[in-house]
């Protein structure tokens, strides 16, 4: 194993890890836990329209212009969780009674957060290959945007009918797919960029149709304006936080 692919080894894995941040939330009770499990779907919502718009699309339009390619990409995304979002409404219609029900969203915030990770994996992963310090600033930059996200994926997956002990595990599944970004880039070195350069836009549209189809018409159903408010506040706190850590 050559060293920069050590180093990108050792830091998805160190990504990978802060899907554990949730074990701040299983502490959480009663009144407290729906107030942070709300707060935490809205910055989610906003964060995942940030990262979409602010940094996932950015990358795309960088690589190769804002041409018709990346509309399609984007759309591509959207479509994509459209129809797996309906295989889903499916198998829950054909749910045997006294199963616990999982809310669709969750599963497709699960998709989503995994396509994201194995970008994550993989840009870490040619930077690296780049320069061992571009490998170190970008692995600290995915680090700061994964414990919000991290946070906020655990909060939609509770939301969403997952037991505190379910999410959690889930979560840490999902955060591994970085590891196969990693190894998609090592073993495709001659194409990683371009494989990136579908990626980005694809996971914007994934993005794009969770919060905008799925989380914000959860969000509605609190229609108390202290409770309105909050989800307002959070959620552009999501979206601002995507602009700070904005190369």
């Amino acid at each position: 194993m050559s060293t920069p692919v050590f180093y990108a080894l050792t830091s998805v894995i160190l990504v990978s890890l802060f899907s554990l941040v949730g074990l701040a939330l299983l502490a959480l009770r009663g009144r407290l836990a729906h107030f942070a499990i709300i707060a935490l779907v809205s910055f989610s919502s906003g964060s995942l329209f940030g990262d979409a718009f602010i940094h996932l699309l950015p990358e795309a339009v960088q690589r190769q212009g804002f041409s018709v390619n990346v509309s399609l990409f984007v759309l591509s995304g959207i479509g994509f969780s459209f129809f797996v979002e309906k295989i889903i409404h499916w198998r829950h219609e054909h749910t045997p009674t006294g199963e616990v029900h999982i809310e669709s969203f969750a599963y497709m915030n699960l998709f989503g957060d995994g396509v994201h990770n194995f970008i994550d994996g993989a840009i870490i992963t040619a930077a690296y290959l780049l320069d061992t310090r571009v490998g170190i600033a970008t692995t600290f930059a995915v680090l700061l945007h994964e414990i919000p996200q991290e946070m906020s994926d655990f909060g939609v997956l509770m939301h969403g009918g997952f037991s505190r002990g379910k999410a959690l595990l889930y979560n840490f599944i999902t955060a591994g797919i970085a590891l196969a970004g990693l190894i998609f880039t090592v073993a495709l070195q001659d194409v990683a960029g371009d494989l990136v350069t579908f990626l980005a836009p694809f996971a914007a549209g994934g993005f794009i149709y969770i919060a905008g189809a799925d989380l914000i018409p959860q969000l509605h159903k609190e229609k108390a304006i202290r409770s309105s408010l909050m989800q307002l506040f959070f959620f552009f706190l999501g979206i601002v936080g995507m602009l700070l850590l904005r190369d």
